[in-house]
């Protein structure tokens, strides 16, 4: 829909100002260091993100795509911090993508 298609254009544009001086265009091509200094998490989040990880034993790199993924969320909402809803959401799609792949 269009407000979809907006919603996506501007947080495109969101992600170009924010890498513009790394070379990089979009969440999915940043490095480990850069998350760390993009990503920017609530308390909350951490939390259920540690609970993530345990329980679903996830690795260190499904970590980074679960902050990327989250990082794309909270971009489309529009919202600096990333929230434990973005990262809820994040997880499903990894989860979900994990299932597809399993069987």
């Amino acid at each position: 829909s269009l407000a979809i298609r907006k919603r996506v254009e501007q947080a495109r544009i969101i992600q170009q100002k924010r890498y513009a001086k790394e070379g990089q265009s979009s969440n999915a091509n940043i490095k480990p260091k850069q998350i760390e200094k993009y990503c920017y998490i609530s308390n909350e989040a951490k939390e259920l993100l540690k609970i993530a990880i345990y329980d679903l034993g996830l690795s260190a790199r499904a970590y980074d795509k679960v902050l990327k993924i989250g990082r794309s969320i909270a971009d489309l909402a529009a919202s600096e911090l990333i929230t434990a809803e973005h990262i809820c959401e994040a997880i499903s799609y990894r989860s979900l993508d994990r299932n597809i792949w399993m069987r």
